[in-house]
């Protein structure tokens, strides 16, 4: 009674639109683009600074590791570096750090203003 009866419609619409495959991809493209834009682009620059950053760590530099420890480097190996922390009673404390945990080089003096 108030139902009323559906019926196919012809297969030959389909046919007519070849770009009816592309144009329904076309909102997954876009959202990959502005994902590359907003997401992946930036973290891949900030990485190549860090990289940049750490490879040119040299004796003297005052850094913060990404655990929050802040020191001199005393020695600097091919993967590890030597961080001295603080100032003991038979000498300079010192640590070793690998080179990645090296979160951010300092100014110059910082360590005797903190």
């Amino acid at each position: 009674m108030l139902i009323s009866n559906a019926y196919a419609q012809a297969a030959g619409a389909a046919a007519a639109d070849p770009l009816g495959g592309l144009m329904g991809m076309l909102p997954i493209l876009l959202m990959f683009i502005v994902l590359w834009f907003v997401m992946i682009r930036p973290q891949m620059k900030k990485a190549k600074e860090q990289q940049k950053m750490v490879s040119e760590l040299a004796k003297g530099d005052e850094v913060v590791t990404q655990g929050g420890i802040t020191g001199r480097i005393a020695k600097v190996g091919e993967n590890y570096l030597s961080l001295e922390v603080a100032e003991g009673k038979d000498g300079p404390v010192v640590i070793t750090v690998q080179k990645n945990a090296v979160g951010a080089l300092l100014p110059k003096g910082t360590l005797k203003n903190l």
